[in-house]
């Protein structure tokens, strides 16, 4: 089997109809399984499906928002049901109403058909045909700083052309009802890259900050404490969170989008691991095992964490490349370092970006060396970027203040709440 689909990924990576007709024959036959189940339940209106990263993870802003409903008055008789690809892998908090199920499942099906409400962080499957009176909730994952989707104009993706991008799409949008926006900047840019005025949703944004950060506003020290503990860092030791992104362009047929290690783990080991702690957690779409077990002491790996929030919560320091994770670091105020040293490429080739890297509030390391000067002297330098960070902060994350779930659950569920502050 992993022969045939490495043979497959291949052929589709060279042929674009290649590609489309294994695309439709694949869409086809989950349709079929689709349709079955579509008419069978009729939509009730007490029903709230929940997913995040396709399934991957149980965090991000339907997280927030789910957690925020549960000790609610108004939501206690509705049922809330999340779907996972590995159900036991995810600790959710408990709710007496509370339905887990896997997804592309017949019971994901079934609640996809009858949910009234879909909350989803990234992209719902194509072949889950939308209910006029069901409504979805697009939440995203967070303030970009690549090009996506309809603003993406470089064809450097071996998967996808900007053509295919921009169908798949028009596809995922036509179904929204609301989108959550953190900040006017990201209401421009998301209407933009989602095609949403061509497709006469210019009015679906609810801009009332990420609903996701509020975990970084509501935790105590003896509570940062703790997860210091459950992640077993030593103590007396700084904490770097190193988090790339994924390349549109590095991808195995058979594995996946996979990450080719660039950074010099032997010199970062040698020279900080006295000091430091190192978590390490690649994109989500990375596919490839990579082994950290000679850097044990030095380096814990936290793919797979669900609660990114813990991380940065519990980081001294983060570090990236493209990610966003940064925007959202940002609101604890803590020194962050850019390792780009792929930036012509990723810019003249992959994706390119939305803001000028003149506002990033944290140097930017092109190599190595670069990269342990700025590591090795962070405290200074990050002196030097004070006013850059307090400017970085007013422009992206100004509503951000640890209420925004109660915000937009106010929003979306105008006629079900008599509002009061909870």
């Amino acid at each position: 089997m992993k022969k045939i689909k490495k043979i497959v990924s291949d052929l589709a990576k060279k042929s674009k109809t290649f590609r489309k007709i294994v695309r439709k024959v694949l869409l086809n036959t989950k349709s079929l399984k689709y349709k079955k189940i579509y008419k069978k339940y009729k939509v009730n209106d007490k029903t709230i499906l929940f997913e995040t990263f396709g399934g991957r993870n149980y965090a991000c802003s339907p997280k927030a928002i789910y957690e925020k409903m549960i000790t609610m008055k108004e939501f206690q008789d509705y049922k809330m049901v999340w779907a996972f690809s590995n159900p036991a892998k995810h600790d959710v908090k408990p709710f007496k109403n509370l339905v887990i199920v896997t997804s592309k499942s017949e019971e994901y099906y079934r609640y996809c058909s009858e949910a009234k409400y879909w909350m989803i962080n990234s992209i719902m499957s194509e072949e889950v045909i939308k209910k006029p009176n069901q409504i979805y909730i697009q939440c995203w994952h967070g303030t970009p700083l690549k090009r996506l989707r309809y603003d993406i104009e470089l064809d450097g993706a071996v998967l996808n052309t900007v053509e295919e991008i921009r169908t798949r799409n028009d596809i995922d949008a036509k179904r929204f009802d609301y989108f959550i926006s953190p900040s006017k900047y990201c209401t421009e840019k998301f209407t933009s890259a989602f095609n949403l005025k061509a497709l006469n949703k210019s009015n679906i944004m609810i801009e009332e900050g990420y609903p996701r950060n509020d975990f970084l506003f509501n935790k105590s020290n003896e509570e940062i404490e703790l997860i210091k503990e459950k992640l077993k860092i030593p103590k007396g030791k700084k904490v770097i969170f190193y988090l790339p992104t994924f390349r549109d362009n590095q991808h195995t047929s058979g594995v996946g989008y996979t990450y080719q290690v660039e950074i010099d783990f032997d010199s970062l080991s040698k020279k900080f691991s006295k000091d430091y702690v190192m978590l390490f957690m690649p994109h989500y779409f990375i596919e490839n095992s990579i082994n950290l077990e000679k850097y044990k002491g030095f380096i814990i790996n936290v793919a797979g964490h669900d609660e990114i929030n813990e991380l940065y919560l519990a980081s001294d320091i983060i570090m990236t490349d493209y990610s966003s994770v940064f925007f959202d670091f940002a609101n604890l105020n803590r020194p962050m370092l850019f390792f780009m040293y792929d930036y012509e490429l990723y810019q003249g080739k992959l994706r390119d970006f939305y803001i000028s890297l003149d506002e990033l509030p944290g140097p930017i390391a092109k190599n190595q060396e670069e990269l342990e000067y700025n590591l090795a002297n962070i405290d200074e330098i990050s002196k030097t970027f004070e006013n850059k960070y307090k400017k970085f902060n007013k422009k992206y994350n100004y509503l951000d203040d640890g209420n925004a779930s109660e915000r937009v659950i106010k929003k979306i569920f105008k006629e079900v709440i008599k509002w009061k502050k909870y």
